[in-house]
């Protein structure tokens, strides 16, 4: 897919399972929990996690009774760690031809502000940032439009994409606006995987991708 940028193009991304897996936050938070619960044998405790949450029982719940831990403590180390993720191939050299064509990139994600941002921290994109939008920091969720506007607002430009991977809630308000909307097909890990219930018109994006290297900025 080819998008043509210059200095009035807006390329704007969601973050979870968009530009890495969310699966793999889940994964390095429970291994947080794992080693600050359990540290001498925290592999054993995480592979127990990891498990009972892909046989959907309440990890943690689990946790919290063997060790004698309140929940709360536990869901705020699992907001609060630093991740340990990684961005997917080739996002960063769709970064760097943006960049290099005078574009402005954003980000649009719902979530909890520091979670969030630390995660953005985490894969090292930050100084390629125009804008960030977080529903936490401005009060509303996707799909709605005042989560796109305030990235109209903040950034002018004749040419706005979106990029993102659930069709439940991602394409509604960008589609709506007039902007582009992109895709990202679900590689088999994602948190969300209902796609198929959401193929009316407003859900639908106007293309789909495999992954980043079908992108060509041209």
């Amino acid at each position: 897919m080819d998008i043509k940028v210059d200095y009035s193009t807006v390329i704007v991304f969601d973050l979870d399972d968009t530009l890495y897996n969310e699966l793999d936050f889940l994964k390095s938070a429970y291994k947080a929990i794992a080693e600050s619960v359990e540290p001498e044998n925290w592999k054993a405790l995480y592979s127990k996690m990891f498990s009972l949450y892909r046989c959907k029982v309440n990890v943690f719940e689990f946790v919290a009774n063997t060790y004698n831990i309140e929940i709360g403590q536990l869901i705020e180390k699992y907001r609060n760690h630093q991740p340990d993720i990684q961005l997917f191939d080739s996002v960063l050299n769709v970064f760097d031809a943006i960049k290099s064509k005078k574009g402005k990139i954003a980000i649009v994600t719902d979530g909890r502000s520091v979670t969030q941002r630390a995660k953005l921290n985490s894969l090292g994109i930050l100084n390629y940032l125009d804008k960030i939008i977080i529903s936490e920091e401005i009060g509303s969720e996707k799909p709605n439009l005042s989560n796109f506007e305030a990235i109209e607002k903040a950034i002018s430009g004749t040419e706005y994409y979106y990029i993102a991977d659930n069709l439940k809630k991602d394409f509604i308000a960008p589609n709506a606006l007039g902007w582009k909307s992109v895709a990202l097909i679900d590689n088999g890990k994602n948190i969300h995987f209902e796609a198929y219930k959401y193929t009316n018109s407003q859900n639908l994006p106007q293309e789909f991708i495999v992954d980043f290297k079908e992108l060509k900025i041209i």
